[in-house]
């Protein structure tokens, strides 16, 4: 049952991604920067997180550690996602949603694979089987399949 839900997680994880990025390019538009969508996105997504933040430092009566030293990379996964949202508010009009997803998708199974096979970042390490390699040479196709039909 749990590993139904958090697949479910992350299936509704997806489609908010799916449904952010036109969002967003209207947003752009409306602001005339994409830029300037993206960083109103960021600013939004940073005050719905520090909601959850005090919810749930009440919750588990507890506050995070914010004196603890953190190596710069750490701070790395906020600017990942700046490139990631504007890039969407950029293609979603002259692409679509469906293929900056396909392609985001085939970005992220790539980089997935790679980090799952060298063990980034305390990943635990998964070898490139025929089964994984297959299932990323069938969604890249789903990717062209998507662009070009």
């Amino acid at each position: 049952m749990a590993s139904f839900l958090w697949a479910a997680l992350g299936i509704v994880a997806g489609a908010c991604i799916a449904i952010q990025a036109p969002i967003n390019t209207q947003l752009g538009r409306a602001l005339g920067m994409p830029v300037a969508a993206a960083m109103v996105s960021f600013a939004a997504g940073a005050v719905a997180l520090g909601a959850l933040l005090l919810v749930f430092s009440r919750i588990q009566g507890a506050v995070p550690n914010w004196s603890a030293p953190a190596p710069w990379l750490y701070f790395a996964g906020g600017c990942l996602g700046s490139v990631y949202v504007t890039a969407a508010i950029l293609l979603t009009p002259r692409i679509g949603a469906a293929a900056v997803m396909a392609f985001s998708v085939a970005g992220q199974l790539t980089a997935g694979l790679i980090i799952d096979r060298i063990g980034f970042m305390g990943v635990a390490v998964r070898e490139l089987s025929a089964g994984r390699i297959i299932g990323a040479l069938l969604l890249c196709a789903g990717v062209v399949m998507i662009r070009m039909f």
